[in-house]
């Protein structure tokens, strides 16, 4: 029986690439010498596309006339015009659950250490400060008293809502609609919920209707205490507008783990005593990535087996 031909855009796990060899017969676009050419010759036998970063559109979708699913590493699909694959028929699948506890550690863990200046207090030890000047400056906020608002109370804004609940935050919630079932505060504006309270953690998926939706007048409201916490999508924040808030002391620090144009990181930022950056780790363990992996597997091989994937995105539901 003849494998289906499927598309790999970038390299990937090694588990995953040795269960994709064994289904399909694999074209890896990376390692084309001439990628153009070789989507010419192959773009017609195509029938699913194991991605990575890259982007799917109309443009995109016309070099495979055959193209049946396209399944995407990550939770987070902005890159994949939606509405596109559904005008070519085109299932888009995606990588929910399997990366949700990872993903809220990590909110929790960067949201105390930008509190509490723990990398600034790391990065004192390690300079050898704490010999040549002493301990390092007391941190000026506390986590302790803090109101959380969440924008965007998905699975991953939940999990973060139950284990900022442990340590005594009290929280609150803005997104397109208020949620049945759920007791924390709805606000109906990212304005308002900026206002009620002190740490606004960011965990909205990107896209035009998110785009730069934490601007001035969001930062303006959460005040002269408000920190700023971000592992959604960097698109979510006005990168210029939240370097102005901190240069200014309009809100009092942020902590980010994603950023507009990764891996680029503003110099502006990069500057500010008060703010803690990472690389995009949110899910960066490896347990996390090879279940995200198995499961652009596992969707692949559902679909040709069954006719049905298992994680669709909400729009193809």
């Amino acid at each position: 029986m003849q494998k289906p031909d499927i598309l790999m855009t970038k390299p990937m796990l090694p588990v995953v690439e040795e269960q994709l060899d064994e289904a399909f017969t694999v074209h890896r676009l990376h390692a084309a010498e001439d990628p153009d050419a070789m989507l010419a010759e192959v773009g017609p036998k195509v029938r699913g596309i194991a991605l990575s970063w890259a982007e799917v559109n109309d443009a995109f979708l016309a070099k495979f006339p055959n193209l049946e699913i396209v399944s995407s590493f990550g939770v987070g699909y902005d890159h994949v015009d939606t509405d596109a694959c559904l005008r070519a028929k085109v299932m888009v699948t995606h990588t929910p659950d399997v990366l949700t506890d990872e993903v809220a550690d990590t909110a929790i863990g960067l949201m105390i250490m930008t509190v509490r200046e723990l990398g600034q207090a790391e990065t004192w030890l390690r300079d050898g400060n704490w010999t040549k000047k002493g301990g390092y400056p007391l941190s000026q906020a506390t986590l302790q008293g803090r109101t959380l608002g969440i924008f965007g109370l998905g699975r991953i804004g939940k999990a973060i809502a139950k284990r900022a609940e442990s340590f005594g935050l009290k929280i609150a919630y803005y997104g397109r609609s208020q949620q049945a079932g759920v007791d924390y505060p709805y606000h109906a504006s990212l304005v308002s919920l900026a206002e009620a309270c002190d740490t606004l953690m960011v965990v909205a998926p990107g896209g035009a209707e998110t785009q730069h939706a934490v601007n001035a007048e969001v930062l303006s409201a959460l005040g002269p205490n408000g920190i700023v916490i971000n592992i959604g999508r960097g698109s979510v924040i006005d990168e210029a507008a939240l370097a102005d808030a901190l240069e200014s002391g309009t809100i009092y620090g942020a902590g980010l783990d994603v950023f507009e144009q990764e891996p680029c990181t503003p110099e502006r930022l990069m500057k500010l005593p008060r703010v803690t950056l990472l690389p995009h780790v949110g899910s960066a363990s490896q347990a996390t990535r090879n279940a995200m992996g198995q499961l652009v597997v596992d969707n692949l091989k559902s679909w040709f087996e069954t006719g049905k994937p298992l994680t669709a995105v909400p729009e193809m539901k």
